[in-house]
C-alpha cells in the first residue's frame, strides 16, 4: 500500500472518529410535554454562564396546560419521557405524523379558546400560523375592568377591551404560577436521558433543551480549571453556538 493511500485511510478514520465523538456529545430537542422538566435548586450548577429566568406558562401557555394535564393524569408516576421511549417519538416519526398524508379534520382553538374547524390540511397550517392550538386549555391571564371591577381571563397575554374600556392586566392564574426555569444554567439529570441538560435559546429565539454528557463519566466540568483542560484536549477553542451540545460538553 502506498504512503499516500495509507495516509488517506488514516485521515478518513480520524474524521469518522471525530464526527462520532461529536455525535456522542449529546443532542438538541424542542420542548414538549414529554421532555419538559423543572429542576430543583440543588440540581442546578453554576458554570459562570449568563443565565435568565424563563416562565413556560407565560411563553407557551398551551404547552404548559398540556404538561399540567399530563401531571394530573399520571400523578406521582409522572416523569419526562426519555428519547426512544414508546410515548416519545423521534423527530422523524413526529414529522411524519404531522404530514398531509395523515391529516384528519379536527378542531383547533384561537387565543380566546373559541373553536374553529380545520377541514383541510391547508386550514390546519393557516390556523397554526395564527397561533391556534389543538388544546382547549384553561385561561391563564387575568384582566380587570377598572370601571366595574369585573375579572376576565384569557389564554394569551395581550391588550383587551370590554365595551370600549381597556382592561388592566392583573397577573397569572394561580395554577400557572411558579413554572420557571433558568436559561443558560445546566442542571443534573440523574434519570437521563444524558448526564446534564440545559435550556437555551436557539438561533431563532426559541427555547430548546440541550442534553449532553456521558452519565458513566465523572468529569468535573463545573470546575473552571477542569473545564479549561478538557476544552484544550478536545480542541474546543471554538465550541460552536450556545444552543448545541458541543458547546456544553
Amino acid at each position: 500500500m502506498s504512503k499516500q493511500r495509507r495516509e488517506a485511510i488514516l485521515s478518513g478514520m480520524s474524521d469518522h472518529i471525530k464526527h462520532a465523538k461529536i455525535a456522542d456529545l449529546g443532542y438538541v430537542e424542542e420542548i414538549n410535554e414529554d421532555n419538559f422538566y423543572i429542576p430543583s435548586e440543588a440540581e442546578y450548577e453554576d458554570w459562570d454562564e449568563d443565565a435568565e429566568e424563563w416562565d413556560i406558562s407565560v411563553a407557551k401557555p398551551g404547552l404548559w396546560e398540556n404538561i399540567r394535564k399530563k401531571k394530573e393524569r399520571e400523578g406521582k408516576k409522572y416523569k419526562p419521557a426519555k428519547k426512544g421511549d414508546n410515548d416519545r417519538p423521534d423527530p422523524e416519526a413526529w414529522k411524519k405524523a404531522q404530514s398531509e398524508k395523515d391529516f384528519k379534520p379536527h378542531t383547533m382553538y384561537d387565543k380566546d379558546g373559541k373553536p374553529h374547524e380545520a377541514k383541510t390540511y391547508k386550514d390546519h397550517l393557516d390556523m397554526k400560523k395564527k397561533g391556534y392550538t389543538h388544546d382547549k386549555s384553561k385561561a391563564a391571564f387575568k384582566y380587570e375592568n377598572p370601571k366595574t371591577g369585573e375579572i376576565f381571563t384569557y389564554k394569551r397575554k395581550g391588550n383587551y377591551k370590554k365595551d370600549g374600556t381597556p382592561l388592566v392586566f392583573k397577573g397569572v392564574a394561580a395554577e400557572y404560577q411558579g413554572r420557571k426555569v433558568q436559561l443558560g444554567k445546566p442542571f443534573l439529570t440523574p434519570k437521563g436521558p444524558k448526564k446534564r441538560s440545559v435550556y437555551v435559546k436557539n438561533d431563532k429565539g426559541n427555547v430548546v433543551k440541550v442534553n449532553f454528557g456521558d452519565p458513566n463519566m465523572k468529569i468535573k466540568k463545573s470546575d473552571p480549571a477542569r473545564r479549561k483542560s478538557f476544552r484544550a484536549r478536545h480542541n474546543c477553542s471554538n465550541p460552536g453556538p450556545r444552543w448545541k451540545a458541543r458547546y456544553w460538553s
